[in-house]
């Protein structure tokens, strides 16, 4: 009886030890391994997946590679020149309205479609924008809206046109805006002769073509404001998503119940009324329109967007590589200026770079097919 009621007594006993199991010890421990091993392994995959992505960052925006090179040998040759504010500030200037006309561009390659009128579209706009403009005279903000409304109105009935000869004759958007390219620089020269217009505001050239907003020009940011909003639309707005599904797969989109005529004539509408932007930007820049001066406008706009990683072959669009793409051809032109290479040599350059990144591209896009 006493053995018992000392047994219960140190059982009830609080500060007695508790009866330990042998093998929980290592149990624990086996459990502490497997967790620290699972631990590792998702931090394995997580740094494996942030690998990828950079690196995949990295393809696309190769182009900013590209750009940084060509500041670097630049900058190293001729740092005194190159690197000066005055130089760098007329490379954004020049890239700006590059950039315009790029956006619009960017929602045509989108579509796998293409715009050679845009130079035209450009020096028409601007002509009727001048001829509004000294009709009615002044310089105050009134006559600048009405040349701006003239601009945008002209760029886009052009643009319309395009678009309803593509999406209403099945006219290829080759041919299509190659009648547009001679259409609308005819008439541009029927109506001034072939000599430039002048009579642009004071306050037009002293504003938009020669205003600054702490050192920045208003010409570069109104090209950046372009593609910010060109960014929301394609990324963030159902008009984007359709234009990239129209690029990737046409006849999917149509039975997807995507009025695909109509949106693809939207799209030449809007890369017109963004050229005629473009045509007003520069007359604020020259203060009178440059008939002659916008031959290689196309050529520069399609290299950038095909550089800055949107794919001929349409449905993929980068807005931000656009923007990278933009500053390529205005920093080749400065380089060269700088450096004493004929002027000419920057059209060999560009017609060359468009022949790679067109085969890189094609590359790019069959490798995906085939896998």
């Amino acid at each position: 009886m006493s053995e018992q009621v000392d047994q219960t007594t140190a059982h009830d006993d609080p500060n007695a030890e508790p009866d330990t199991d042998p093998g929980s010890a290592p149990d624990t421990a086996r459990t502490r391994q497997q967790s620290v091993a699972r631990w590792l392994r998702q931090q394995s995959v997580a740094r494996w997946l942030r690998q990828q992505s950079v690196a995949r960052w990295l393809r696309q925006q190769w182009a900013l590679g590209v750009l940084v090179i060509l500041i670097a040998v630049f900058g190293i040759t001729h740092p005194n020149a190159f690197l000066s504010g005055d130089n760098l500030t007329s490379i954004a200037v020049n890239a700006s309205g590059y950039l315009i006309v790029a956006i619009g561009m960017t929602f045509v390659i989108t579509i796998a479609g293409i715009d050679l009128g845009v130079g035209s579209v450009l020096v028409f706009a601007g002509v009727l924008s001048v001829k509004a403009m000294v009709a009615i005279g002044g310089s105050g903000i009134a006559t600048m809206a009405v040349g701006l409304v003239v601009a945008l109105i002209a760029g886009a009935a052009w643009g319309l046109i395009g678009g309803l000869v593509i999406t209403r004759t099945a006219v290829q958007p080759l041919i299509a805006t190659l009648g547009t390219l001679f259409a609308a620089l005819g008439l541009a020269q029927v109506i001034t002769g072939g000599v430039d217009l002048t009579g642009v505001p004071a306050g037009l050239v002293s504003g938009l073509g020669f205003g600054t907003v702490l050192g920045v020009p208003y010409t570069v940011l109104l090209g950046l404001a372009v593609a910010a909003v060109g960014g929301f639309v394609m990324n963030q707005t159902r008009f984007g998503r359709h234009t990239s599904a129209i690029g990737s797969n046409e006849e999917a989109a149509r039975r997807a119940a995507i009025n695909v005529s109509r949106h693809v004539t939207s799209i030449y509408v809007l890369c017109g009324m963004l050229a005629g932007l473009a045509g007003f930007v520069s007359l604020a820049r020259f203060s009178t329109t440059t008939i002659n001066g916008h031959q290689t406008d196309m050529l520069q706009a399609v290299l950038a967007v095909v550089i800055g990683g949107t794919s001929l072959s349409g449905g993929v669009a980068r807005m931000a590589g656009t923007v990278i793409g933009v500053c390529i051809p205005a920093t080749l032109q400065s380089g060269f200026v700088i450096v004493g290479i004929q002027p000419f040599w920057q059209n060999v350059a560009m017609g060359l770079a468009l022949v790679v990144v067109v085969a890189i591209d094609q590359r790019r896009r069959l490798a995906l097919n085939t896998r």
